[in-house]
């Protein structure tokens, strides 16, 4: 033991020494010597001269003095500073617990704890240097209740004094129980994923989840989800990709997170990317009237077709991409900046805009006998049927540029009426014509016909 005390205050000599050595050599050999070079550079051709002086004994005895009386001054400053005492506060020191983790579970322990260090500064710097930045605690021999515990801190050096913040904490241990739950899968970020993208399905390769931990915790957990981040994906591209270490969390019936040991703690995630997508036209639809004797003769897009991406059920849904222009007085011939409208349940087109020309010609009508009316969105509960043959059928009024009317397909004009809340009785409903040419304007001669609903 005694040896060892001596190899101590050897090495902690030897420190003091070579701090000190390196203080010398930095605050006063290397400057004099920068100094003594500066006055050789500007004497130029007088060096020899101002060799000769500096080689003078006098001189040396006056040099040396100097150096010996500041060497006295900086070593006693020196020495004052590594003897005094010094504090120094050591913040969020991690807390260690051992004991059998398989068997129990511990409440109580704070995560880290405040270390104050206490003694002469060469020996907290060594304290600091060599040290685990670790507060322990042993509570192996305890059993399962509650217990009063100190916290300890391991210093390698003696003559370091420590305090430890807090220095004892209330703990309470607990069995350590088990339960088993089924994850389900979260799939958060999605956003990232590019819009021609999208998910179809998302597995992980084990979803029973052993829970551990004290019994009322463990009755918490209402949920164990594993959260699928998909901006974690490396190039993301159609097919099957792997996302590994995916966390499970454990989840109350308030949603809050419960601080549960998990088995195992992270999952491997199957991720199946397609790019659903459909190519539909692109249909033009006027809007308003345009000056009174005019009519629309053409219309041309730059863009006639568009893909349109989006999940399965919305692409299915889809005939063709609408796109409005008002055309309302319109006198000349005229070309339009149009924007594409994203549907609903599509989250990317292949075109965001085109330019549509509107070319005028003069007006001129003709009507189209004997189309039939039909009925629409009546509830399923009713029936309906028309009162008198004139509610059967009604005369079209078709108006349009010559060229355009004589290319109207008479089997595409629709005279509907919307039955959309209507109840048991008579009532009398406006027709509604439409036709497949959007350059034509559609109205019915009758205007309104009489309608009986019945139950079924």
């Amino acid at each position: 033991m005694k040896k060892n005390k001596k190899n101590k205050k050897f090495k902690k000599i030897f420190l003091i020494i070579k701090a000190i050595g390196r203080l010398i050599d930095k605050k006063i050999i290397t400057p004099i010597t920068k100094f003594i070079l500066i006055i050789s550079e500007k004497m130029g051709n007088r060096t020899d001269k101002f060799e000769r002086w500096l080689v003078r004994k006098n001189t040396l005895l006056f040099l040396s003095l100097v150096i010996a009386i500041i060497s006295f001054i900086v070593i006693d400053n020196k020495a004052i500073v590594l003897v005094d005492s010094y504090a120094e506060v050591l913040h969020d020191q991690k807390v260690e617990a051992i004991y059998n983790t398989e068997t129990y579970v511990v409440e109580g322990l704070p995560e880290t704890a405040d270390v104050t260090l206490i003694g002469r500064k060469v020996d907290m710097y060594l304290a600091k240097q060599l040290s685990k930045g670790t507060v322990s605690v042993d509570i192996s021999n305890l059993e399962a209740g509650t217990h009063k515990v100190s916290l300890n801190y391991e210093s390698v050096v003696d003559s370091i004094d420590y305090n430890v913040s807090p220095s004892t904490v209330t703990i309470i241990i607990y069995p350590k129980v088990s339960a088993t739950k089924t994850a389900t899968i979260d799939t958060i970020n999605k956003e990232s994923l590019d819009t021609k993208l999208s998910i179809s399905n998302v597995s992980i390769d084990q979803e029973e989840i052993i829970i551990k931990g004290a019994e009322h915790t463990i009755k918490k957990v209402a949920t164990v989800r594993a959260l699928v981040d998909i901006s974690k994906l490396i190039d993301p591209e159609v097919g099957v990709m792997t996302l590994e270490n995916v966390p499970l969390v454990a989840y109350d019936d308030d949603g809050k997170t419960v601080d549960v040991e998990m088995v195992p703690s992270r999952v491997n995630a199957t991720i199946n990317i397609d790019s659903p997508s459909k190519e539909v036209p692109i249909k033009i639809i006027p809007v308003g009237e345009v000056q009174f004797g005019k009519a629309i003769s053409s219309i041309t897009s730059t863009e006639t077709k568009v893909t349109v991406y989006g999940s399965e059920e919305a692409i299915e849904n889809i005939e063709y991409l609408p796109v409005e222009i008002d055309v309302t007085n319109l006198s000349t011939n005229k070309v339009f900046e149009a924007s594409l409208t994203t549907p609903q349940g599509i989250r990317e087109l292949s075109v965001k805009n085109t330019k549509i020309t509107v070319t005028l010609g003069e007006e001129t009508s003709k009507e189209i006998e004997n189309i039939m009316i039909e009925t629409t969105n009546l509830d399923p509960n009713y029936k309906a049927a028309a009162i008198g043959a004139s509610s059967i059928k009604t005369t079209v009024i078709v108006k349009g540029t010559k060229e355009v009317l004589d290319s109207i397909d008479e089997s595409k004009i629709k005279a509907i009426v919307d039955l959309s809340g209507y109840k048991e009785g008579d009532h009398e409903v406006a027709i509604t014509v439409t036709g497949d040419d959007v350059k034509a304007t559609y109205t019915a001669k009758t205007t309104k016909i009489k309608i009986r609903i019945t139950k079924k």
